[in-house]
């Protein structure tokens, strides 16, 4: 594969797949897609900085006439990171997607584990997804309001979930820093300052936290709860990035040990049949 001009190549190659009538554009044409002049009006750039780029010249584009490019090109978020690559070297920022919730086929993923806890966490710590595990052992988030399921609120601001932790000052500390590393990555800046305004109005601690300017990524790690049907279990986690989705994140609890997957099956097992 050629080097040369991949930029130029690949703003081609999709400027001719879309299809121009269906965007407003009429008159004949000799070639499928766009004229380079309707991507540069679709863009707010010049026609001759567009064929610019095109033919490789003028130097490297900035982020924001990529984004441009981007929607005017009507790219995946897959597409987009690929323009970013090969115009400028790096991915681009990610971008989030409204919090809507997950798909069917992710729900059915966390319900394939009857044992095993598992959300799905956006980058402010909303939970917007949660297996029937996740709600016995951690909380059970169907009986919350949507604006409720935040963990930093809970963490800082409920007495319950404070006293469910082992260690709280660890597993505070560890929000706060994975928070502030995801949300500045992310770029939800209006939703992630109005909760940090709340939470340093509300809470000492996590004023105090938040000052400390500390960055964590989610990765891996421990964690032990206090349930109060079957006392401590101790969780190894892991986080996975979500593909299509890199406002989003995975987080699986397994059982730490024997002893902590027999607690879980006792939780998550059905209630017995009442007698008549």
């Amino acid at each position: 594969m050629q080097d040369e001009n991949r930029l130029g190549v690949f703003l081609k190659d999709r400027r001719q797949r879309l299809d121009a009538a269906a965007l407003g554009f009429g008159g004949r044409r000799r070639t499928p897609g766009l004229r380079r002049e309707e991507v540069a009006q679709r863009a707010h750039i010049s026609t001759t900085w567009y064929t610019w780029l095109e033919q490789g010249r003028g130097g490297a584009p900035s982020p924001r006439v990529l984004d441009s490019l981007a929607r005017a090109l009507m790219m995946t978020e897959a597409e987009r990171e690929h323009l970013f690559l090969v115009g400028i070297g790096h991915a681009p920022k990610a971008q989030a997607a409204a919090h809507a919730g997950i798909s069917g086929r992710l729900q059915r993923f966390l319900d394939a584990m009857p044992m095993i806890p598992a959300t799905v966490a956006t980058a402010t710590w909303d939970i917007i997804g949660w297996n029937r595990a996740a709600q016995l052992a951690l909380t059970d988030y169907t009986a919350l309001p949507p604006e409720s399921r935040n963990i930093l609120r809970r963490m800082f601001l409920d007495p319950a979930t404070r006293a469910m932790q082992r260690d709280w000052e660890a597993v505070a500390r560890f929000l706060v820093a994975t928070f502030r590393a995801e949300t500045a990555r992310i770029g939800e800046n209006a939703r992630a300052a109005d909760l940090v305004a709340e939470l340093v109005a509300a809470s000492a601690e996590f004023r105090r936290m938040w000052q400390d300017n500390d960055v964590q990524t989610t990765g891996e790690g421990a964690k032990t709860i206090r349930h109060p049907r079957v006392g401590e279990i101790t969780f190894e986690f892991s986080s996975f990035a979500i593909d299509g989705r890199p406002d989003l994140r995975l987080m699986i609890y397994n059982p730490a040990a024997a002893a902590d997957a027999a607690k879980m099956h006792r939780l998550c097992e059905p209630e017995p049949a009442a007698r008549s």
